[in-house]
């Protein structure tokens, strides 16, 4: 609230003081986590929504320049229209409708607010959590759902050196890397996306992947683009190649011969995918599928194991995070709260 100078303080809600039971909270602000908070507004649940990063933070690391494949009817959430300039929409405007859709559902967001820990059972969680300050807080609610999904934790190398500055597991933009000599490790859809964008502003780059050959899953439209500057040596590629460490001046390899040898590099994007976060998972006692870590949950309600706790979004598929999408995630927040309503 603004003190009499016109400047903004924050003043701590009541509910940071776990006073106030809430019929739902929902663990992640993607547009499956604002599509659940929407259904709930929309059948009078007390609803408070908290996320570790910015709203919709997936889209917000996504490139820059980024065009989305599917149609903006497709991403579309709470039944507000997606008005787009373009067939295909943008990031940014991705992000502007997102914000729109909070706004006009006057929505109860948490940003920057990290989960440490849920207890309690069904019809009296306790979510506890960490502020972007340090504030330790305290929320009581009836039921959970957890829509945290997958972008936020990258698949580490776990080699010397992944934790220097010139090491990136998001890909942004080209321009800081024009002239500079740029691996890129990895062989499936971001990856290309990365070598192609880099190479076309200038940077020199080299993609290493461990496999014998691209990913089959690479998008149709940049896989004959990215073969095409391979085989003219416009992208330099290294197959059944590894990096085995990463240092300031170069990164060093390691092929499937078991040879080693030094490459100049001044930059790496480490393209290795991206998982949900399944130790959470666990940690609440939600059991996980030991061939592909999808949690067990009714797949008619999408609660898990654990009363009271839904999964919603990309989560439900375990490791398999190319089945679910923005597209069919959104229509689980329907499901799941017409759930909770009715046991309420």
């Amino acid at each position: 609230m603004p003190d009499q100078q016109g400047a903004w303080w924050y003043e701590t809600p009541k509910e940071h003081m776990g006073s106030d039971l809430k019929d739902v909270i929902i663990i992640g602000a993607g547009p499956t986590g604002l599509a659940c908070a929407i259904e709930a507004k929309k059948t009078h649940l007390n609803c408070l929504v908290i996320e570790k990063g910015c709203i919709v933070n997936s889209i917000q690391n996504f490139p820059v320049q980024m065009t989305f494949f599917t149609t903006p009817e497709l991403l579309e959430i709470g039944g507000l229209p997606f008005v787009s300039s373009y067939e295909k929409p943008t990031r940014l405007e991705a992000l502007k409708y997102y914000r729109r859709t909070a706004d006009t559902y006057h929505l109860k967001l948490h940003l920057y607010e990290t989960v440490l820990a849920v207890e309690g059972a069904d019809g009296d969680f306790r979510v506890k959590t960490q502020t972007r300050a340090g504030g330790d807080c305290q929320y009581r609610s009836k039921k959970i759902v957890l829509a945290t999904g997958y972008y936020d934790i990258p698949n580490l190398l776990r080699i010397p050196g992944e934790d220097l500055s010139k090491v990136a597991h998001y890909y942004t933009e080209a321009h800081p890397y024009y002239g500079m000599d740029v691996a890129v490790i990895g062989g499936k859809n971001s990856a290309a996306i990365a070598a192609l964008d880099l190479y076309r502003h200038g940077a020199r780059v080299t993609l290493i992947h461990r496999g014998r050959e691209l990913s089959h899953s690479i998008k149709y439209w940049i896989k004959p683009d990215i073969e095409n500057r391979i085989k003219s040596r416009e992208i330099d590629a290294l197959f059944e190649t590894s990096v085995v460490e990463i240092a300031q001046e170069h990164v060093l390899l390691r092929n499937a011969g078991g040879s080693a040898w030094p490459l100049k590099n001044d930059f790496v994007f480490a393209m290795t995918g991206y998982r949900p976060d399944l130790e959470f998972f666990e940690a609440l006692g939600i059991r996980l599928n030991p061939a592909d870590q999808r949690p067990y949950h009714n797949k008619e309600t999408y609660e898990s194991g654990v009363a009271g706790i839904y999964l919603a979004g990309v989560v439900v598929a375990g490791m398999h995070t190319n089945e679910v999408f923005i597209e069919n995630g959104r229509f689980h927040g329907e499901v799941i709260i017409k759930d909770i309503r009715q046991r309420l």
